[in-house]
């Protein structure tokens, strides 16, 4: 395919941005939203990534699905995604669940979620048509992962990340032959296959597929009359499809962009866990995913914010941030952060000090207050001389506290302590 044709297939293609779930195992982060409207990275929102890949892949033709608590998600989509050109079809369009079909149900599954949505689909009269999910942290050029579909006469194509073969057994894996022909789906398998020709790793599904789009339409409309079916694209959909159809595997090193680390970074920032240390991996000296490549920007909506500000430098106290990212309009008054990210308009007060930390916009730390591996949920107010972080069995009395020690703090908790005992 040369260029012409790849630039006329994109245009061709439709993005549906899968972004109702509710990603409960971020507890509290996301009781009031969903998981992808979730901060990340000191400035953006989970979503603004399969977002910021459609466009720096030439995909600007885009639709987010919505449904669990979708009104900051939708806020934030309004505000900072409305900068396309609807002139040159060009659109970020948000379809939120609104019972669609004559059964009046809520999406029943991921493949649902598109069933549900056919009117609109038709309309839009896509070739091709591109699903992702909303809530996962990674760079990926579409566009290479398309052209490989269409060279291949596929009517699917699964992308697919490299996982060590023994853990592979925590996700949806895919056997395929030498020509990456799919052969098997396997969910969870407890003896995953082996990629041909490497025994010791085994192809994860990513949740990334690409659809001839009236092979879809057709394909939904006959697993929405199963009854047996739990329409779903990786438990029923594609499974149903082997043996009898072409579909690939697309292997996610051929269109990931690469950091300045050689491995290809994704991840499911699903847990309080996995949220914690992806974030803080981005305040390494070279981290695994690299935000500052002009190259592939990250778009999201920007408040207008002034610069940091660090103030104080005395014996006493130094207002300062080592290892650490922090965001405008934040004022280090005094404190110290170390090895921590803050987001947005945080204010870290005299003779306190954060550690390890993910601060979210709008917290206040306050004087003599120190807080150790902590999230700190939108919005906290730490009390003056409180400590979080070093006692792991008084954390657990009043806070969340994770697998690995993390302890999840929200404004909603902070509310329900007793007074912190006046300092001497």
């Amino acid at each position: 395919m040369n260029e012409v044709d790849l630039n006329i297939a994109r245009k061709d293609t439709l993005a549906l941005v899968l972004a109702g779930g509710k990603g409960s195992r971020l507890k509290n982060l996301t009781v009031d939203q969903a998981k992808p409207a979730v901060h990340f990275g000191g400035k953006f929102r989970i979503i603004d990534f399969p977002l910021s890949n459609c466009i720096n892949s030439g995909m600007r033709r885009i639709a987010v699905m919505t449904q669990y608590k979708a009104h900051t998600l939708i806020k934030h989509l309004q505000q900072g995604w409305g900068f396309l050109q609807p002139a040159l079809n060009e659109f970020v369009e948000i379809w939120p669940a609104t019972q669609q079909t004559s059964e009046e149900v809520w999406y029943q599954g991921t493949a649902d979620a598109v069933y549900q949505n056919l009117y609109t689909i038709r309309q839009h009269n896509p070739k091709y048509i591109l699903i992702l999910a909303g809530d996962h942290i990674y760079k990926q050029d579409y566009s290479k992962m398309l052209k490989q579909h269409i060279e291949a006469g596929a009517v699917a194509t699964v992308s697919c990340i490299e996982v060590p073969r023994e853990k592979a057994h925590e996700f949806g894996v895919l056997d395929t032959d030498a020509d990456s022909n799919i052969i098997k789906f396997v969910e969870k398998p407890k003896n995953p296959p082996c990629i041909p020709g490497q025994p010791d790793r085994s192809f994860a599904s990513m949740g990334i597929y690409i659809f001839t789009a009236d092979f879809l339409i057709d394909l939904l409309e006959k697993d929405a009359a199963n009854p047996n079916s739990s329409h779903d694209f990786g438990k029923d959909l594609l499974p149903s499809l082997v043996g009898k159809e072409k579909i690939i595997a697309h292997r996610f090193q051929d269109s990931c962009v690469y950091n300045k680390t050689d491995d290809a970074y994704w991840r499911d920032v699903g847990t309080i866990d996995a949220y914690w240390e992806s974030n803080l991996d981005l305040t390494n000296v070279i981290p695994d995913l690299d935000l500052y490549d002009k190259r592939w920007p990250i778009w999201t909506f920007q408040e207008q914010q002034p610069a940091a500000k660090f103030v104080f430098d005395s014996e006493l106290r130094t207002g300062m941030a080592v290892h650490s990212l922090v965001s405008a309009g934040c004022i280090i008054s005094g404190g110290t952060v170390r090895h921590s990210l803050l987001f947005g308009d945080v204010r870290v007060h005299s003779f306190s000090l954060v550690q390890d930390s993910v601060v979210l916009p709008r917290c206040v730390i306050n004087r003599h207050a120190r807080v150790k591996k902590c999230v700190l949920a939108e919005g906290c107010v730490i009390p003056r001389g409180l400590v979080i972080g070093e006692d792991p069995v008084e954390d657990a009395k009043h806070f969340y506290v994770s697998e690995k020690g993390v302890v999840l703090v929200t404004p909603d908790m902070l509310a329900k302590l007793p007074p912190v005992p006046e300092l001497t």
